[in-house]
């Protein structure tokens, strides 16, 4: 299996007629590009995890559910550094995997499901002794994965942007972006979940005392987690017929569409400058129909 290539990231310019008519700028920080499977923004959220792990000689459990990036990403990363994993997954054993859980055991990942309320409940199976297991939460969600998240803008001239602009769904990668981002830029977040009521403390929990603007906007989750419509689907494809820019449909589609309509409807001012994080995940898009998408 490759390695995870940093040196991949790129800044792309994004040349919109619509950014030109509301003479917007944007660049997109393709995480996406260093890895297929440790994608994007899930390596810069585990890197700290994964460094303690190592460190303590412990094998690592984590959460997620059946469709779950964070679920493949540790997996990938794991087998990359010879870490021994388990995947706690929500909900009883389907008799077909989902093409996530198929690789992520081919990436020798023990997978033990639960139901769904003890999975609510975080409801840790008898066997486990935590002296000997060290647990990452869904989707990295805690200090190390804020941390890690801060490092992302290493990645980018951030002192040339007014916006940062992510998909948010534990908020990790949001309360990173706020840590490390210059005091006059604002955090734009998208929350790719339905009544996600706590998001927001959540990020304030890791952000401590990080005193800088950001927003959440709560608009544009297509009707939930994983959930999507025709108009979305289209808007990719018109997004990479434009731009070359593939995304998927579970966070970076819908962070895409909500920018574009954001600018449309004259949330930036003019004369703004974007940074879009694209966060990867593009391995989701598996579960759709073939050639419903063009890339």
């Amino acid at each position: 299996m490759q390695d995870i290539d940093t040196g991949n990231i790129s800044t792309d310019r994004l040349t919109l007629p619509l950014l030109t008519e509301k003479n917007v700028e944007g660049d997109v920080l393709r995480l996406d590009k260093i890895h297929p499977l440790v994608s994007g923004n899930k390596w810069f959220k585990l890197r700290y995890y994964l460094e303690e792990a190592k460190a303590e000689k412990k094998t690592i459990v984590t959460y997620g559910g059946a469709w779950s990036n964070h679920i493949l990403a540790t997996a990938a990363a794991c087998k990359l550094n010879k870490l021994p994993c388990i995947g706690i997954i929500r909900g009883e054993e389907a008799t077909n995997l989902s093409p996530s859980l198929i690789k992520a055991k081919e990436l020798e990942m023990e997978l033990i499901f639960i139901s769904r309320a003890a999975y609510g409940q975080r409801k840790i199976p008898e066997r486990f002794d935590k002296s000997d297991y060290y647990f990452i939460p869904e989707g990295g969600y805690g200090l190390n994965g804020a941390n890690g998240a801060a490092s992302i803008l290493n990645y980018c001239k951030k002192e040339t942007y007014t916006h940062i602009c992510c998909a948010a769904g534990t908020g990790t990668m949001t309360a990173g972006l706020i840590k490390a981002a210059q005091p006059a830029c604002k955090i734009t977040a998208i929350s790719v979940l339905k009544n996600n009521a706590e998001l927001e403390k959540n990020i304030q929990l890791l952000c401590g005392n990080e005193e800088k603007s950001f927003e959440l906007i709560h608009d544009y989750h297509f009707g939930g987690y994983a959930k999507y419509k025709t108009e979305l689907l289209d808007f990719m494809n018109e997004f990479y017929r434009q731009t070359t820019i593939p995304s998927d449909f579970v966070y970076t589609g819908k962070l895409f569409f909500a920018i574009n309509d954001l600018i449309r409807n004259n949330y930036f001012q003019a004369g703004s400058n974007l940074l879009i994080i694209h966060s990867g995940g593009l391995q989701g898009n598996a579960s759709l129909n073939n050639g419903t998408l063009i890339f």
